[in-house]
């Protein structure tokens, strides 16, 4: 076990509840501010743009500087103080300036912080899960906790909770230690040779596409819901719910990949996601099928991480670890998600609301396809 598990622990479960509560809340947050759909999807996507850009700034300005805990303590300071924009102002310019600095600073925050995690692990990722894990039980708790306060306050107390959140990341942020990076033998790999080959490319692909796909949950499941006549309890309650099985696979996750092997496992994922989003394109009305589509998520998103994550230490292991790391959120949930959300905004207004979801079973079934090729490629290189 790491030797800072129990601050990484703290940092990802105070980091993961900001961010969960956020992004579960905003967009009705936005409606409430009087934004329409299409604006809500453009707003929600800043999410996912800022997440090209804002690992690779300061992922850059930490591997540079050697000082990523003090990048964490940075960004956390200037996330609180991007974060007053919410508080006033209700024009759509004035809250999308405030989402691109909120998000420009947040979106590094939990790649530097694995970054810590697996230089301190030194590529072994036996108890990464098990550390990975309270992430999950931090936006669990937190959603839940945020469910009541909104019913009781309104759902313009968003910045009131996010912000008493944000204080925890960046205390949290003050108990974690710099550690060194791992020392490498000759000269490191070069990262343009490494992102020429064919299965790395079939890779980003694939993993792009599935974080397309969930953008029908991250972006419009709340609303989703809300337009179905669930009240805000309900819409917390299945969203810890899916993260409460998120939980449950993140702790035996180095088992099944043991077992298993990491190709399978994304196999796995996929073809359950295809599944899962043509539940709840099709079986909304119904809330034993949303609960059984939101225990899927243990899969879809927990399941897929690990796969991905382990997959990608054929490649950016060592010195490419921070910078694939940034790669692997800038271009699966930064490039995709946003290119995703938008996609998916033009499906809701043109074709109707469950279309978003049927198009999601689509872009999980073609990440599926880009993983295939991935696998093949790196039998036929090897």
């Amino acid at each position: 076990m790491p030797a800072q598990a129990v601050s990484f622990a703290l940092f990802l479960f105070c980091y993961y509840a900001h961010a969960g509560t956020f992004s579960t809340y905003a967009s009705l947050f936005f409606a409430a501010k009087g934004m329409s759909v299409a604006q809500i999807g453009v707003l929600m996507s800043l999410i996912q743009v800022m997440r090209i850009f804002g690992p690779n700034v300061w992922g850059y300005v930490a591997d540079h500087s050697e000082r990523r805990v003090f990048v964490l303590r940075l960004t956390g300071i200037a996330a609180l103080t991007a974060l007053s924009g919410f508080f006033f102002g209700t024009a759509f310019a004035h809250l999308f300036a405030a989402m691109v600095l909120l998000n420009l600073f947040t979106s590094a925050q939990g790649p530097i912080c694995e970054a810590l995690m697996m230089s301190e692990m030194r590529g072994d990722l036996s108890y990464y899960g098990r550390i990975r894990l309270w992430g999950s039980i931090g936006f669990i708790l937190s959603v839940m906790g945020a469910a009541f306060v909104l019913d009781q306050y309104g759902v313009l107390a968003l910045p009131w909770v996010a912000g008493a959140l944000l204080v925890c990341v960046l205390l949290a942020a003050l108990r974690l230690k710099e550690v060194p990076r791992i020392p490498h033998a000759g000269p490191p790999p070069v990262l343009m040779q490494v992102l020429r080959k064919r299965e790395v490319q079939m890779f980003f692909l694939s993993t792009a596409l599935m974080v397309a796909a969930h953008m029908a949950v991250y972006t419009f499941y709340s609303l989703y819901l809300e337009r179905h006549g669930y009240s805000k309890a309900v819409i917390g309650a299945m969203w810890s719910l899916g993260v409460t099985a998120e939980v449950l696979l993140f702790y035996f996750q180095g088992n099944m990949m043991r077992r298993w092997g990491a190709r399978k496992m994304m196999y796995l994922a996929l073809g359950v996601a295809a599944l899962r989003f043509a539940m709840i394109g099709s079986l909304a009305d119904s809330l034993a099928w949303l609960v059984v589509a939101q225990v899927l998520h243990a899969a879809t998103f927990a399941l897929h991480h690990s796969a991905a994550v382990t997959t990608m230490q054929r490649w950016f292991a060592g010195p490419l670890q921070a910078r694939g790391q940034a790669l692997y959120i800038s271009l699966s949930y930064g490039l995709g998600g946003s290119l995703g959300s938008l996609f998916l905004t033009r499906c809701w207004e043109n074709l109707g609301p469950a279309s978003v979801y049927y198009v999601a079973a689509g872009l999980a079934a073609l990440a599926a396809a880009a993983a295939m090729l991935c696998f093949r490629f790196q039998r036929l290189d090897a």
